[in-house]
């Protein structure tokens, strides 16, 4: 049965970094959208886009497209996004699939979800670029894509971007706990995924705010969608079926 999938990135990503996934869900015949994120485009002020502003254009994105019954995926900080599109535009979505994404409650954001010396890191580097933050490359390679090899790490990272801190300082604002949402609900756990300590996994730390959900597990890390697209495509079709 072909589906309709928007595959939302994560922090210093783009839509066009999803690419090599849903051409591998298009290949299984599913319909698949792309979107980036204000924030993440060329040109947008990373000094002032902030959660709010992202989430709209993703609303906008489905409104625009008239996207209906759809397969929202979020990777990591895309968590959050998703979060407040199903709060806005619940009825043009089916599922809620969350790959190794945040989950928030209201009034959270997504400091409050993150080890302290991750909040540290990115309070010094933002101040130092006019609020945007990059991740330094050593601590990307070793706890976000540690199941790639050098010259795909190095390669990866070129295709990153500067991503406006504000999106991960503003609270969520959520009208109704996810847990109560009657949206099917997935989460999809990359099971060497290190880019958050284990000791605050983001199995069953964050899943289990979704209330009754699937969950479907594989190998890989952080950036599976980079280091094994296919993989990828063929857990986000298990968790996106009816």
């Amino acid at each position: 049965m072909a589906d309709t999938y928007v595959l939302v990135h994560g922090a210093w990503h783009t839509g066009e970094l999803m690419e090599p996934v849903a051409q591998h869900l298009r290949a299984k015949g599913h319909t698949v959208f792309c979107p980036t994120l204000a924030g993440n485009r060329p040109g947008d002020d990373r000094s002032t886009t902030g959660l709010a502003e992202a989430a709209a254009s993703l609303v906008d994105y489905l409104h625009q497209h008239d996207l209906k019954d759809v397969r929202l995926m979020g990777h990591s900080y895309g968590g959050m996004v998703i979060s407040h599109a199903a709060d806005q535009a619940a009825q043009r979505i089916r599922r809620l699939v969350y790959w190794n994404a945040f989950v928030p409650l209201d009034g959270e954001s997504l400091n409050d979800l993150v080890p302290p010396h991750y909040v540290a890191l990115f309070d010094g580097i933002a101040a130092a670029n006019n609020g945007s933050v990059m991740l330094p490359y050593p601590i990307w390679r070793e706890a976000f894509i540690n199941d790639a090899d050098a010259a795909l790490a190095e390669k990866a990272y070129g295709l990153l971007n500067p991503h406006p801190y504000k999106t991960f300082t503003d609270p969520a604002k959520l009208s109704t706990p996810l847990a109560a949402m009657t949206l099917g609900k997935s989460y999809i756990n990359c099971q060497q995924d290190t880019a958050l300590p284990h000791s605050l996994p983001w199995h069953p730390r964050l899943s289990e705010r979704l209330g009754l959900f699937r969950l479907v597990e594989c190998s890989g890390s952080h950036e599976l969608c980079f280091t094994d697209p296919k993989r990828l495509a063929d857990a986000i079709e298990q968790a996106g079926r009816d």
